[in-house]
């Protein structure tokens, strides 16, 4: 490990005197002040990568300390000792830019590794920055834009995620909200840990708390075996809990008590085990409203949103539309082979105009159809689901998923790029019928999916039923069609 700085600020001297003993215990170089005031003065002249600082002190006191060292040039982690039922200036602290905070009386375990990850964090800003790419250039991490409002969201993530700070991420189905999640953890020292996504709209209420907790051999009927959940599978990385307002009223209570003691208990379980997981929580409702009607835990609300990051629906930024679906070709000719350059300008008219009802998910569904239907060349107005567009138009995209939306945990991994296979554009010769046309094109994408029938129904914008029944229909043809 390299050695780092580290300063502790606290006003009782038993208390300061054991911390920074402790602290060069672990290896590190410590040093230690009185209060705020001898604590700025340490930090300006000493530069400590990171500060642990006592909430309540004279003269100065750990609020005002964080301030001011938000206003230095160098970059300096903010770890803020609060004494047991001081959350709300915890979270407080936490939103003024505070790394991490510890309740008093401190856990010496929790403070490793608090000390452990924010020099993970200084480490991965050193030595990687090309993965903070500048967002001048439209994209940060997995997102696209240049509008001012993409802008804005760019501009907080990257403030927010190299600390270890809860954040709520709210919009309509759709926008891009798991996106958010994968940049925040992209951007963190947490990056070459686990990424974890689980849906709670998706697991059935009986398996939710084992799904996320764990449980042990015998914890209940049909637990053979002892069995990791979503909070252990993603240890030193980032938890992502979608849907949070679905999460049943009694799991909610124990997340919250997980987020605040950083311990969690398997179901069936006597132990309690630290966690150290960074937790981003999303929901398309209204989460105000969710605590109003009693589906959200008001308390939860409040400790998940710290930072509150609201993703706009693509109609209020339809200046990004042509940005996103560039990118998404490019993803598309490597997803499935094509050769796809460009975007006729009559089509990019019409994506633009369009309300996107089904935001970002139903743009990638729609770019996803027209590349693999056109194969090669420039999309033009004929690569459109028909009618698209028209009064009564009902899009297929709420009903797709992109990778990482299912229902059950995930680990977030990076497909490797395909090499291009010519063989697997759809060329429609001139005097093919309707009808074959419509064959080649079922054929071509069910090929591209690995014969997977519902994604390939998705893509198509038709149901699973219809697409079966072509399938049915083709091989009662005998034109070579498996099941």
């Amino acid at each position: 490990m390299n050695v780092e700085k580290v300063l502790i600020v606290e006003d009782e001297l038993h208390a300061r005197t054991g911390l920074t003993e402790l602290v060069e215990s672990w290896g590190y170089r410590a040093e230690c002040a009185a209060d705020g005031v001898e604590g700025l003065e340490k930090v300006r002249q000493w530069g400590p990568a990171v500060v642990v600082t006592d909430l309540k002190m004279p003269r100065m006191d750990g609020m005002e300390l964080l301030r001011r060292i938000a206003e230095l040039p160098e970059r300096v982690a903010v770890v803020m000792l609060t004494a047991q039922g001081s959350i709300e200036s915890a979270v407080e602290a936490m939103r003024m830019g505070a790394y991490d905070y510890l309740p008093k009386p401190v856990d010496p375990t929790r403070l490793r590794t608090i000390l452990l990850n924010a020099a993970r964090q200084r480490e991965s800003d050193l030595e990687q920055p090309v993965l903070r790419r500048p967002r001048e250039t439209g994209m940060l991490g997995p997102l696209v834009g240049t509008s001012p409002r993409m802008q804005e969201i760019f501009a907080l993530l990257e403030r927010v995620a190299p600390s270890n700070v809860s954040v709520l991420v709210t919009g309509e189905s759709g926008t891009g909200k798991e996106l958010v999640a994968r940049a925040l953890h992209q951007l963190s020292g947490r990056r070459n840990k686990p990424f974890v996504a689980v849906n709670c709209a998706a697991i059935p209420e009986t398996l939710i708390e084992s799904e996320i907790f764990g449980h042990e051999k015998g914890a209940f009927t049909g637990a053979l075996e002892r069995r990791a959940g979503c909070f252990e599978l993603a240890e030193e990385g980032t938890l992502l809990l979608d849907e949070i307002g679905e999460m049943p009223a009694a799991t909610q209570a124990k997340l919250l008590r997980v987020l605040e003691d950083r311990k969690l208990r398997r179901l069936g379980s006597k132990m309690e085990q630290p966690v150290d997981v960074r937790v981003v929580a999303a929901t398309n409702k209204d989460p105000e409203l969710a605590v109003a009607s009693g589906e959200l835990r008001g308390d939860l609300y409040y400790r998940l949103n710290v930072f509150n990051i609201q993703m706009p629906p693509l109609r209020e930024h339809r200046e990004d539309v042509e940005p996103i679906a560039y990118k998404m070709i490019a993803d598309m000719n490597e997803r499935h082979g094509c050769l796809v350059t460009g975007i006729k300008d009559n089509l990019l008219r019409r994506l633009q105009e369009y309300e996107w009802p089904g935001n970002v998910r139903e743009l990638r569904n729609t770019m996803e159809r027209a590349v693999i239907l056109a194969g090669r060349g420039q999309l033009g107005l004929e690569h459109l689901p028909p009618h698209f567009g028209e009064p009564g138009f009902a899009p297929a995209a709420g009903r797709v998923r992109q990778p990482g939306d299912s229902g059950s945990r995930a680990v977030a991994a990076v497909e490797p790029p395909r090499p291009v296979d010519d063989s697997r554009t759809v060329r429609v010769e001139v005097g093919t019928t309707v009808n074959e046309a419509e064959r080649q094109l079922i054929l071509k994408t069910l090929e591209s999916t690995n014969n997977n029938k519902t994604r390939a129904a998705e893509i198509l914008g038709i149901s699973a039923k219809t697409l079966q029944n072509k399938l049915k229909e083709y091989q009662s043809e005998g034109q070579g069609v498996t099941e």
